[in-house]
């Protein structure tokens, strides 16, 4: 599964072949991945211990996507059962006027983890070759220079000893009209609701070309782009939660051994 999802360094996307819909390596029906959850969840939560008391590395998980895709029920299931202390999330939205007299990776690179913690990106540093992009913001030679510094921002992020992991919501048209309008019915999610997520779904085609190129693009070893299918929401929380396991298990955090005690213990 998590080769399948994985966009390696120099491979072509095609994401209108990608089928939104797709339950790949899932352990069968909604019931049986969502019956293999609590297992994740206590191995992730075991592995950001170690992490946390490790104190020198950290991870950063990128979650990006069009509208309604799951960004904020990824973060909302996938980390409900860690330790608090050690997960920052930082949403970015428009920048203020400050962020804008500066680089565009000024206000991201503040934001990332501190040794130990895991950070999530709700939106990130690719809203500047996306967003940017497809309403043509900035010139054309601007945001393409973008993908060369994001790869040198998150090469220097891993040579510092952060584990970028990246995930695209990759979500059907038909899905995501869906969830738009559900969400009028819905007041716990109707405040959600903006006039722009309707406008901005008239740019579809032009938000999934700024989306391949992106992927693309900025897939790298140091930190690759993991697709995964997001119309059944379940299947996404499984499929984020185990890419997530696995890389931890990659990294092996260990706990630091104690400091000498022997003097006090045999007072």
């Amino acid at each position: 599964m998590i080769e399948k999802l994985r966009i390696e360094p120099g491979s072509t996307v095609e994401l209108a072949r990608r089928d939104a819909s797709a339950t790949h390596g899932a352990p069968g029906d909604r019931a049986a991945t969502e019956a293999a959850e609590p297992d994740l969840s206590a191995r992730l939560l075991e592995f950001q211990s170690r992490l946390w008391a490790e104190a020198r590395r950290s991870v950063l998980v990128v979650l990006q996507g069009l509208d309604a895709a799951g960004k904020d029920g990824t973060i909302r299931y996938v980390f409900r059962g860690l330790n608090p202390q050690a997960v920052r999330v930082a949403g970015f939205k428009e920048p203020t006027a400050e962020e804008l007299s500066h680089d565009f990776l000024w206000r991201v690179h503040k934001r990332t983890p501190a040794a130990g913690e895991i950070g999530i990106f709700n939106r990130s540093h690719y809203e500047d070759v996306l967003v940017v992009r497809v309403h043509e913001m900035v010139p054309e030679d601007v945001w393409r220079a973008r993908y060369d510094h994001i790869n040198a921002f998150e090469a220097l992020l891993a040579h510092g000893g952060t584990t970028t992991v990246k995930f695209f919501l990759h979500l059907s048209r038909d899905e995501q009209g869906r969830r738009l309008l559900e969400r009028l019915d819905q007041p716990e999610k109707r405040w959600k609701t903006r006039r722009s997520d309707f406008v901005e779904r008239e740019r579809w085609t032009e938000y999934q070309q700024a989306y391949t190129d992106m992927l693309e693009r900025t897939s790298t070893t140091a930190a690759p782009w993991y697709i995964v299918p997001a119309d059944h929401k379940w299947y996404r929380n499984w499929a984020v939660s185990n890419i997530l396991v696995h890389v931890l298990e990659q990294m092996d955090p260990h706990y630091p051994e104690p400091p000498p005690l022997g003097e006090f213990l045999q007072r």
